[in-house]
């Protein structure tokens, strides 16, 4: 069974609530369940490493953010230690280190979308909410975040739910997006899925579990495709690239000297191991990381 404990006082933003209590570790049944789901993740990969992104994604599903348990739980499965699982999910945006909201409203303020209305909606999304970058209204609700840029440049400004895109967005559209998600109505996205998912859900997509939704309203806009039309309309097709070509520029390539696969000096030869990680001092680290796991 699970061990508990109470927790402070979260920082303000952050949707906590004072004293509410936080599992260290996951019950037989849940731990079970996620055993079988990071099997099935590792099963895709040569190397069992090499799953500790989708498998952050999994217990981010679970927990509503990388918690401490999930960290653990990564590492266990999968024969690392904790501060190198930390070390990954620290260093990318969508691994969130503290409960995130059921949303996460992302407002696009890079060079385009600022210049078209984003740096106006953020404004107005901050004071609506009563909520800053990367901070959580008090009842879980909405976590917002300012995001450098939401590729989708040609429907600027752009804001996104979970990852769902909402295009050319105003300041008053977005007030009515986030409170028809708090009031817990159902919103579709311009383009994507006919209903936003919440960010548990959607993270489990991401650990590699599909919900059967991809094929659900629309998909790339008349803005994305009008490329593709102006060249189906004006006739204009891409230069030919033959096998003939394509056997030159790669003979060019070993003729400039680079490593073909498998030789000296090619990415393949690299060993997957160092001194450092099979010597003495680095077993015994390693093994003082796994002691302080979950058992």
């Amino acid at each position: 069974m699970s061990v508990e404990h109470a927790d402070a006082a979260a920082p303000h933003g952050h949707g906590r609530v004072p004293g509410e209590r936080h599992a260290t570790g996951y019950d037989d049944e849940t731990r079970a369940r996620l055993t079988r789901d990071a099997d099935e993740i590792v099963a895709r990969y040569p190397q069992a490493r090499s799953a500790l992104l989708p498998m952050l994604h999994l217990v981010q599903s679970e927990d509503g953010y990388v918690s401490p348990r999930g960290i653990a739980f990564c590492a266990a499965h999968l024969g690392l230690t904790t501060a190198e699982v930390s070390a990954v999910a620290t260093f990318y945006t969508q691994y969130k280190r503290h409960p995130n909201g059921t949303y996460t409203v992302g407002v696009c303020t890079n060079t385009l979308c600022g210049v078209m209305g984003g740096d106006a909606i953020w404004e107005e999304l901050s004071e609506h909410l009563g909520v800053g970058h990367d901070e959580t209204t008090p009842d879980g609700a909405i976590t917002l975040e300012r995001i450098e840029c939401n590729a989708a440049c040609d429907y600027a400004p752009v804001m996104m739910v979970n990852w769902e895109f909402f295009d050319e967005q105003t300041p008053a559209s977005a007030v009515e997006v986030v409170d028809r998600l708090v009031a817990g109505e159902a919103v579709a996205p311009t383009r994507g899925a006919s209903q936003v998912g919440t960010f548990k859900e959607i993270s489990r997509v991401l650990a590699g579990f599909p919900d059967g939704r991809a094929d659900e309203g629309v998909g790339a806009g008349e803005a994305t495709l009008r490329g593709t039309a102006l060249a189906k309309e004006r006739g204009w097709t891409a230069p030919s690239f033959d096998a003939d070509e394509r056997a030159a520029a790669t003979a060019a390539q070993v003729d400039d000297g680079a490593p073909e696969v498998g030789e000296e000096q090619s990415s393949a030869q690299h060993a997957p191991t160092t001194p450092a990680d099979t010597s003495p001092t680095g077993e015994q680290r390693k093994q003082k990381s796994d002691d302080a796991k979950e058992s």
